[in-house]
């Protein structure tokens, strides 16, 4: 398997479950197992593959140099691209329980999570001021 092909599989499970997330917001199927354990265990499990087999080259986390170095292998800038995929779904899985458990309406959340799934902080940073003038109202 090259790196592009785990690149469009990472992907496109990760897609998957962004869309789950804007369509069923309220199936705690959605919310409570699969995008915040199943696929980001799965995401995880590929990252640490990717970091356990392709670790020990040049580069690092010392400088920008260094991290552009490490970057420059493309299994481990795959393994950076699977962090973010994890990472941004977790926090989008939150914003919908959240959002939930709050009484925000989806449709007040769906554009956060546009931005999260594209953005991921400037995604979150919406949600917080949705959230927070929601929750005043």
């Amino acid at each position: 398997m090259t790196p592009e092909q785990l690149f469009s599989m990472a992907n496109l499970v990760a897609l998957s479950s962004w869309l789950l997330l804007v369509m069923l917001p309220r199936s705690r199927w959605v919310t409570s197992m699969l995008t915040t354990t199943a696929v980001p265990l799965l995401l995880a499990a590929v990252y640490v593959g990717l970091i356990a087999t392709q670790w020990g080259g040049p580069g690092g986390f010392s400088t920008l140099a260094d991290v552009s170095l490490l970057f420059s292998n493309p299994w481990l800038l795959l393994a950076g691209w699977v962090h973010y995929l994890a990472f941004d779904l977790l926090v989008g899985a939150w914003e919908v329980e959240d959002a939930r458990n709050r009484g925000i309406p989806h449709l007040a959340v769906v554009p956060c999570l546009a931005l999260t799934f594209l953005f991921g902080p400037a995604g979150w940073l919406l949600y917080r001021g949705v959230r927070r003038v929601a929750v005043r109202y």
